[in-house]
């Protein structure tokens, strides 16, 4: 665990971590997880001691059927909700539209879309199903963060739900055995360094 800083939105999500881990809680949502992790990044690395890899993880829907639950690593990562046409040849973008971190062969892998908007409807699942397996609220801002201070960045987000009409109450149901079964891979993420 030496020099890994854990994210995850909220406490819930870390409960079962191993005792002293290095944990930040961010916030539900893009904006809270990049503000409060980039806040966090800038005082450390002030004080000489930024973590040596940032591991966030979390909760997410799954946007297909066919999609198990259990824990992804992820393998790219976009944005779902930030969409714009543009009709110049200006070709400045400020941060990536997709992140690929590299995955450690532990787990299976996904790709993840990330926004603002808590999915619970069919008509929005199945719009982004067509870029992404897997859906949440952070984990493109924290792939983002880390991306700017040049820090190797791992996702592992655990199936809670299926991201339709039914999400509300089966998030709110499932994130105690989520936060068992997130647990169980960061034990085994910590075996293999």
């Amino acid at each position: 665990m030496d020099r890994i800083l854990f994210v995850a939105a909220v406490s819930e999500e870390a409960a079962h971590l191993p005792e002293g881990a290095d944990l930040l809680v961010t916030g539900i949502g893009t904006l809270p997880a990049a503000i409060t992790l980039t806040e966090e990044l800038c005082t450390r690395r002030a004080e000489g001691r930024l973590p040596e890899r940032i591991v966030n993880i979390g909760t997410c829907g799954a946007l297909r059927d066919e999609i198990p639950n259990g824990v992804y690593e992820i393998d790219r990562v976009h944005k779902h909700d930030f969409q714009v046409v543009m009709e110049s040849d200006i070709a400045f973008d400020a941060l990536p539209r997709e992140i690929t971190p590299a995955t450690t062969g532990l787990f299976p892998t996904a790709q993840l879309a990330t926004g603002d908007t808590f999915v619970e409807d069919s008509v929005t699942r199945d719009r982004i199903a067509a870029s992404a397996g897997l859906v949440d609220m952070e984990g493109y801002a924290v792939a983002a963060v880390a991306h700017r201070f040049d820090l190797p960045v791992t996702l592992l987000k655990q199936v809670s739900d299926r991201a339709n009409e039914e999400t509300a109450p089966a998030w709110a149901d499932a994130v105690e055995g989520g936060a068992v079964e997130l647990a169980g891979a960061v034990r085994l993420l910590l075996s293999e360094r």
